[in-house]
């Protein structure tokens, strides 16, 4: 052994210098050791656009992934010859990405998504109502934080959103008294994991160091905590992260078969509800475009196109009298 870091090794290093999540962390990783094995081993060092490309039609033609997929690929060879190999080919930026089919959010109506929000109790009942009633995608919900629930102004302060964007979405009255109660239980954990021995829960960057304390302390806990501890795979620490969100699209499944929508619908469609929903009811496209975090209103404006007055408003003429 030179004692040389592996390849690997120096891309997670690069990856959390850069503050990327450990979901990407674990991709960018896994994309870089299939490249590496597709090509029997070669080191990437020695490969060019050539391979990249036969990687890419590898996936997209043997293992007919989607383009989203094909791009995350993608994404994590770029990342890897700039960042962590500082190699400067001119073939990166030639590289042709797959193009995502251009497809319509599936939106329920409003008399489904009550029928489904039914089906959930407890804490999912409170997870799903956030993602109805305040537009947040899943992992923001499953991040958020005590101190970023503002039940004076009836406000949801998203941290570091898609894009490391923060934003302030709307906390529904519906939801204030429910949520109290929880937090309640949530603070009684806390206090009893601080009593044997742990409570810290994980902070972002490096407020940890900067704040040694925090990490203890009642606001930064997470709204939605795991049932149990675990290891943190990054530091080895032993401690409470946020529930699992499998454990939300489980129960999701389950429950739009229960309430009998054939809808292809996911934990994300109740954000495309709450922006489509809102958008029906008169408000502004643009109010809509800032409680969403969307950069530009030509992504809001998609929602425009599935609202429930029909195709583009225009009455058929079978309709006509």
């Amino acid at each position: 052994m030179d004692g040389k870091p592996r390849l690997l090794d120096l891309l997670r290093e690069q990856i959390r210098i850069r503050h990327y999540s450990i979901r990407t962390e674990t991709a960018y990783v896994k994309w870089v050791r299939d490249f590496i094995r597709y090509h029997r081993l070669r080191h990437p060092a020695e490969m060019g656009a050539a391979e990249v490309e036969r990687f890419l039609s590898h996936l997209a033609m043997d293992l007919n992934v989607s383009a989203s997929t094909q791009n995350q690929a993608l994404a994590a060879l770029l990342f890897l010859y700039k960042h962590v190999l500082a190699i400067d080919l001119p073939w990166l930026n030639d590289v042709v990405r797959a193009k995502r089919p251009e497809r319509l959010p599936v939106v329920l109506s409003r008399e489904e998504t009550q029928r489904l929000l039914a089906c959930f109790e407890g804490e999912l009942a409170l997870v799903t109502g956030l993602l109805y009633g305040s537009g947040l995608r899943l992992m923001e919900a499953m991040r958020l934080r005590v101190k970023d629930v503002d039940f004076a102004r009836g406000e949801v302060l998203v941290r570091d959103g898609k894009g490391m964007k923060d934003r302030v979405t709307l906390l529904p009255n519906s939801l204030s008294q429910s949520l109290e109660r929880h937090l309640a239980c949530v603070r009684a954990l806390h206090e009893r994991d601080l009593a044997e021995g742990f409570g810290e829960v994980y902070l972002p960057f490096a407020l940890a160091r900067k704040y040694p304390n925090a990490a203890k302390e009642w606001g930064w806990q997470y709204v939605f905590p795991a049932p149990g501890r675990s290891i943190d795979p990054r530091t080895g620490i032993k401690r409470r992260h946020h529930m699992d969100e499998k454990r939300v699209q489980r129960t999701f499944k389950i429950a739009v078969r229960q309430a009998g929508i054939v809808k292809p619908a996911t934990p994300h469609t109740l954000r495309y509800c709450f922006a489509t929903h809102l958008l029906e009811s008169g408000q502004d496209i643009r109010t809509v475009q800032e409680l969403l975090g969307h950069a530009d209103v030509k992504t809001t404006m998609i929602y425009t196109h599935v609202l429930s007055r029909g195709v583009l408003g225009v009455l058929s003429p079978l309709d006509r009298s």
